[in-house]
């Protein structure tokens, strides 16, 4: 893909998290008040971009089969990344920083950044909108059980009520019938949906600049495992990737789809799992922050592949 316009794309997401970075940097905004952006993130922006993506297309039976096959290798990819890494780590684990390359190699920030990503570079297939949501779908099952599993190693922090009890997943007791009965909201409600949900990724980039703004350089770029976990997730997960779909029978738009999803940096979620278990918080928020900032150079290098 032409490479000045994909790195126009990420410029300006990246544009999003100046404000942020100045807003705390000048104490207009205090750290501790980040996690109401989050909040806000989280339970509201979220929710909108997967019923967003959902109202992007029409039902079809080829369009069911079509998000099947697209959940089947999203979920074979994060699970064949994660067990490579548990098969070369697991010796390390005692150190949480192994167990924390081990899940933030294989979860990217599908939606915040995909999306806006696909948009561009795909305007003339809006179903990739919709693969995104349901790659979203599929790291949500891993990373509430296995991802768990691997971080606190201990299988009893394992979740399936939150699996399924959580914005993302109970959106779609909304969106999916919605999809399947061929059901287009009302303008007056798709629209402001639609302009909430695709708020996402200035707020996600937003949050991203405030907590720039709360680290020293020092930290960030002095941990080699931040640059072990950011060259995995930004170059070698995207070639599994690649490789994997290069050889299966199906259509270069659904293969493009996942290796632009595939191209993005650690998802935030590794960031909030260590937050809730009280592992290695500190290498997950850099991990997350500095793969975000090295994916500015990767994502448009990578994407000349396609």
């Amino acid at each position: 893909m032409q490479f000045s316009l994909t790195a126009g794309v990420v410029l300006i997401m990246f544009a999003y998290a100046i404000p942020g970075f100045l807003f705390v940097k000048s104490k207009m905004i205090k750290p501790e008040q980040i996690r109401a952006f989050s909040i806000v993130l989280l339970y509201l922006c979220s929710p909108c971009l997967t019923l967003y993506s959902f109202q992007k297309i029409q039902y079809s039976n080829q369009m069911v089969i079509n998000m099947l096959i697209f959940f089947g290798i999203s979920f074979a990819i994060q699970l064949i990344a994660m067990g490579i890494l548990y098969l070369i780590f697991r010796k390390k684990y005692d150190d949480a920083r192994f167990r924390l390359i081990t899940i933030g190699a294989a979860f990217g920030n599908i939606g915040f950044m995909g999306v806006p990503l696909l948009e561009a570079l795909l305007p003339s297939y809006p179903e990739a909108i919709t693969y995104s949501a349901i790659f979203v779908i599929s790291m949500n099952l891993i990373s509430w059980t296995l991802g768990c599993t691997i971080l606190t190693r201990n299988k009893n922090h394992v979740s399936l009520k939150k699996i399924f009890i959580n914005p993302t997943s109970l959106i779609l007791l909304i969106a999916l019938p919605l999809f399947f009965t061929s059901t287009s909201l009302p303008t007056a409600i798709y629209n402001p949906i639609s302009l909430v949900g695709r708020m996402s990724t200035p707020i996600c980039m937003l949050i991203l600049g405030m907590r720039f703004a709360t680290v020293k350089p020092k930290e960030l770029f002095c941990d080699w495992t931040i640059y072990l976990t950011s060259a995995l997730k930004l170059i070698a997960f995207p070639f599994l990737a690649f490789l994997v779909t290069h050889f299966l029978p199906i259509s270069y738009p659904l293969k493009a789809t996942m290796f632009i999803l595939c191209c993005c940096p650690t998802a935030s979620v590794v960031l909030n799992f260590a937050e809730i278990y009280k592992i290695g918080q500190k290498s997950a928020a850099n991990t997350v922050l500095a793969s975000t900032i090295f994916s500015m150079i990767s994502i448009p290098l990578l994407l000349l592949v396609l």
